[in-house]
């Protein structure tokens, strides 16, 4: 989505702006507020803090602020740094390793090995913030795909998160891998293949409580639980699926 744009930081001014603007029509209504765009974390505490502290007092019953987060992002900021955005009221990240296999990340240019991850998700649980964690299933093709689904599974466990989401990976035409597709060298598993994937992903996915779902516009398969609880009936859903039994979502109602 980002490729060949430059990243830049919106103007604080701006930003405090529309923060004012919502504040005055919205103040009593706004619970949660998300704080966009593509790679938010990795702006300096300078423009963070009065962000922050904009929303607080824009927003008298605001109960959580969210934001995009990379592993590297979170690597980069100290955990007193970290731990002054909590207290400022960012509690919510949502982050996509997307893989937890390095091949299939390397593959993907995601910018951090499975290990930087965990060490990142280590930091933002100190500093007191919950995480949200998106994998994608088919991104390590035909060739990779039990590797990168369990390896999945396994990051998914180590980074220990709130929330917990599967989603499945589109092929855009014009991108890097739409070629590599049309070259033969990416292959991406077929709809028995990507509900394998996540029935792998499921069985080695052991967080401590976590809220999962995988009913993303882009899945065949709409389902949800929490894990460790539901993991029996969780499976039993994608085996039924996996049989033919239970219906799919068509590929007219897919999307990104």
């Amino acid at each position: 989505m980002y490729r060949g744009k430059r990243y830049q930081v919106r103007p604080l001014a701006e930003v405090l702006a529309d923060i004012s603007e919502a504040g005055a029509r919205l103040a009593e209504d706004i619970r949660h507020v998300f704080v966009a765009d593509g790679d938010p974390l990795g702006m300096d505490l300078d423009h963070w803090e009065p962000i922050l502290l904009a929303l607080a007092a824009a927003f008298p019953r605001l109960r959580r602020v969210s934001t995009y987060a990379t592993a590297r992002n979170l690597l980069e900021k100290s955990p007193e740094e970290l731990k002054r955005l909590r207290s400022l009221g960012l509690s919510l990240l949502y982050i996509g390793p997307e893989s937890g296999d390095d091949a299939t990340l390397r593959h993907i240019a995601k910018g951090a090995s499975a290990a930087e991850h965990i060490e990142a998700a280590r930091k933002a649980r100190e500093a007191g913030m919950e995480q949200s964690l998106m994998f994608l299933l088919g991104a390590g093709g035909c060739g990779r795909s039990e590797e990168h689904a369990r390896a999945s599974g396994r990051l998914a466990t180590a980074m220990d998160p709130r929330f917990l989401s599967t989603l499945t990976l589109t092929v855009v035409p014009g991108t890097p891998l739409a070629r590599l597709e049309g070259q033969g060298r990416f292959e991406l598993p077929d709809v028995l293949g990507l509900l394998t994937e996540l029935r792998w992903f499921v069985e080695e996915a052991h967080p401590t409580a976590a809220i999962f779902r995988s009913n993303h516009a882009s899945n065949y398969l709409p389902i949800g639980g929490r894990l460790p609880r539901d993991r029996e009936s969780i499976l039993a859903s994608i085996d039924e699926a996996r049989a033919g039994r239970s219906p799919l979502r068509p590929e007219w109602a897919r999307g990104l």
